[in-house]
């Protein structure tokens, strides 16, 4: 009996560490406005603006994470970070905002066949900002691409108070984020 006890305490211990290595995942708390300028960029690049279809949350194996690192190094070293005059959302080629490059590795992931639906541009705020992040819901947690670091982060261990994000299978309705962020986190690394 002593043995069994010790292997379900044995078994629910690494099952709390299992959980910690997983990550977290943003809890949504009801309806938000999108930012005023989704709107038009969806009306010119519905396909970007899209989250439904495929799995709601990717099985992140060693080559997808990979995969997902090399994304956010890439568009962060390909494009120069510079604000835009008002606010427009555009797939950039050479200049960007936080957005900008938050769409362009959304369709850099839709393009190696990400689902849709685990690709959610998501608004935060930062020492004061508006800040856009690409969220990539994960077997692993939900984890940010951004354009201030190459380290591909578990939404939980950013600096950022996260406001809303795209809603799963309806990309043009926004959702808004929970104010806590759990104790438990995950890097991935950079």
């Amino acid at each position: 009996m002593k043995r069994f006890i010790a292997l379900i305490a044995f078994s629910s211990l690494l099952a709390g560490i299992q959980a910690a290595q997983a990550g977290t995942i943003m809890e949504t708390r009801g309806k938000a406005f999108a930012p005023p300028a989704f709107a038009s960029f969806c009306g010119r690049e519905p396909g970007l603006c899209s989250t439904s279809g495929g799995s709601k949350v990717v099985a992140l194996q060693a080559d997808l994470k990979s995969e997902l690192k090399q994304v956010n190094r890439a568009v962060n070293s390909r494009i120069k970070e510079r604000n835009d005059v008002g606010d427009d959302w555009r797939v950039p080629v050479a200049y960007g905002d936080c957005e900008d490059f938050a769409i362009l590795k959304k369709r850099e992931l839709l393009k190696r066949g990400w689902p849709a639906s685990a690709l959610l541009l998501t608004v935060a705020r930062y020492r004061g900002q508006g800040h856009t992040v690409l969220t990539v819901r994960t077997s692993e947690g939900d984890l940010i691409l951004d354009n201030l670091t190459s380290s591909v982060r578990d939404w939980s261990s950013t600096p950022y108070d996260y406001f809303a994000r795209q809603a799963q299978g309806n990309g043009s309705r926004w959702e808004r984020i929970g104010t806590a962020k759990p104790i438990l986190s995950t890097a991935v690394g950079g």
